[in-house]
């Protein structure tokens, strides 16, 4: 009996020690989570709203993402040429036109049987390498008047004020305003501008005579980037041959690709359909050989290739712009250039003008 007591006392005393043993562990556990359990449980409860985003234009997107572009300058110059007139244009060599065949299929495609648009303009694309003297530079974007020999209605506003004075200014007033100035004036047109009476931002163009320019100064915080000066040829003697210029002239701009430095594009309009088509080859002419001014001193094209255009048909067709500009640069050439520079210096008058503005 006793033996039986004791027993069960053991086991008593036994299950107690254990189940405090496991009400301590059990504690433990339940009151101190693993850390961060409980915020993630309730981050699972949020919902995640998910942000629309709008159309992003193509220069405010990440610039970091390296895509796969195509080289913009065409070489086809490995192409096979083709043998008849029907062929898959991929594959084959651009056909090349002369000027006046170029010309005859844009009147063709403008027919009033299709287009019927026969005064439609002619607009030409240049292509250029903008690749300097050093690999690593690239020519910087220009804008320029080229002087062409036929007008025609470029659809541009173009109003030019000139600055002058002199004995002879009622002559040469006369003159300018002949050629296309919209107003002319010598120091009392300067006092109206300081005054405020006259706004030059009415007008597109500055040209200044040299004998004006030590009064001009008061003007060139107004003025800015649009003061005279004989590197943007708006500052010279022979007034009336720059008003023509600027007036009736081609204005161009060349710019670099985003992506690809090294390839630049002029688009500019140099006349109209019905106009004959050797003044038209002319005023491509004229254009081509303002550009190849702005050549690099190094060696290859500058010029890479030239489409003719007429829209509204979406038609190119490629010409030969070597035949009326070299197609390499020459050093021999361009050192009689410069000799031939030096001995057409500019005027004294022109050169003490501009050191006294400075």
């Amino acid at each position: 009996m006793q033996s039986i007591l004791s027993s069960m006392r053991a086991l008593a005393l036994r299950q107690t020690t254990g189940d405090a043993i496991r009400l301590l562990h059990v504690s433990a556990v339940s009151e101190a989570a693993r850390k961060g359990t409980r915020e993630k449980a309730r981050k699972k409860k949020v919902k995640v709203e998910v942000k629309k985003v709008g159309f992003i234009p193509h220069n405010q997107r990440n610039k970091k993402v390296n895509v796969k572009r195509a080289d913009r300058h065409v070489d086809d110059s490995w192409k096979q040429v083709p043998k008849d007139d029907c062929y898959v244009g991929r594959y084959y060599r651009w056909p090349v036109y002369s000027v006046t065949e170029a010309i005859q299929c844009h009147r063709e495609t403008h027919h009033p049987s299709m287009y019927n648009v026969p005064n439609a303009p002619l607009n030409v694309d240049i292509e250029l390498n903008m690749q300097a003297e050093k690999a690593t530079r690239f020519v910087d974007n220009f804008q320029r008047m080229a002087m062409i020999p036929h007008k025609f209605e470029h659809g541009e506003e173009r109003k030019i004020i000139v600055f002058t004075k002199g004995n002879d200014y009622p002559l040469i007033s006369h003159r300018t305003k002949c050629s296309g100035a919209s107003l002319v004036g010598g120091v009392e047109l300067i006092k109206d501008i300081t005054s405020g009476e006259l706004l030059l931002s009415d007008y597109q163009y500055i040209i200044a005579h040299p004998n004006i320019l030590p009064e001009l100064v008061a003007l060139r915080g107004l003025m800015k980037r649009k003061f005279p000066n004989p590197k943007s040829e708006t500052l010279g003697a022979n007034l009336a041959e720059m008003i023509v210029k600027f007036s009736s002239g081609i204005s161009y701009s060349a710019a670099k690709d985003e992506y690809q430095q090294n390839f630049g594009l002029i688009t500019a309009s140099v006349g109209t359909l019905d106009m004959d088509e050797q003044k038209l080859e002319e005023n491509i002419k004229f254009l081509l050989q303002d550009v190849n001014n702005m050549r690099p001193k190094r060696e290859g094209r500058f010029i890479t290739r030239v489409l003719l255009k007429s829209p509204p048909s979406g038609e190119q067709l490629k010409i030969d712009p070597f035949v009326y500009v070299p197609e390499m640069w020459d050093k021999s050439s361009a050192k009689v250039k410069r000799e031939e520079a030096k001995k057409q210096e500019e005027p004294a008058e022109v050169k003490e003008a501009v050191a006294a503005a400075n």
